[in-house]
């Protein structure tokens, strides 16, 4: 059985809106575009994206990542080929299939289902980046099997988050911890 694997840049006060860029995702005055640059990739991104048997994407993050990685440079080629080249499952309900970026597609029917059927196929685990929406939904659901947090050491204050928060008690476990040179925490938590 696949897992579904989230990973998500945080800064400490629990903030996922665009980590990666200033004008990445501006909704609700977001005035902190690209807060993770100077804390490097590092964490393991690379391998865990090489190592992802496909991409669960909500629309949003799917548009943003389909404007850049096809065309994305030479020098970031380790991360462009896996995303290119390798499934891509789009939960949306504003895209249609056929979507351009290759080997992507939407899924249909209830996200809960459509994700369960996922997780039952054959294949590598699935890695979900950003997609706040659909984090919140797929936590949830009961359908995250692993929560790879990369916190930042800055306090943006505010923005969009991939908690829920509607009341719920969700113990985890942690499985994996580490910290890099510039201060970030790398923790692997599972459902307890």
């Amino acid at each position: 059985m696949r897992k579904v694997i989230v990973n998500e840049f945080l800064s400490l006060d629990g903030t996922a809106q665009a980590p990666g860029g200033a004008d990445e995702d501006t909704t609700g005055g977001f005035r902190h575009g690209g807060w993770h640059m100077q804390y490097g990739e590092g964490g393991g991104m690379v391998e865990l994206i090489a190592d992802a048997g496909g991409f669960l994407l909500g629309g949003r993050t799917y548009e943003l990542f389909a404007g850049y990685w096809p065309q994305a440079s030479e020098d970031m080629r380790e991360i462009a080929e896996p995303l290119n080249t390798k499934p891509k499952y789009v939960a949306s309900r504003t895209l249609a299939d056929p979507l351009e970026w290759q080997n992507s597609r939407v899924l249909s029917g209830p996200l809960a289902e459509s994700v369960a059927a996922l997780k039952e196929e054959d294949g590598g685990d699935l890695l979900v980046m950003g997609s706040t929406v659909l984090v919140q939904s797929l936590i949830q659901h009961g359908l995250v099997d692993e929560l790879r947090l990369l916190i930042d050491p800055v306090l943006v204050g505010g923005g969009k988050r991939i908690f829920p928060d509607d009341g719920a008690l969700r113990p985890l476990r942690l499985v994996d911890h580490e910290a890099t040179r510039l201060g970030t925490i790398v923790a692997t938590y599972a459902p307890a």
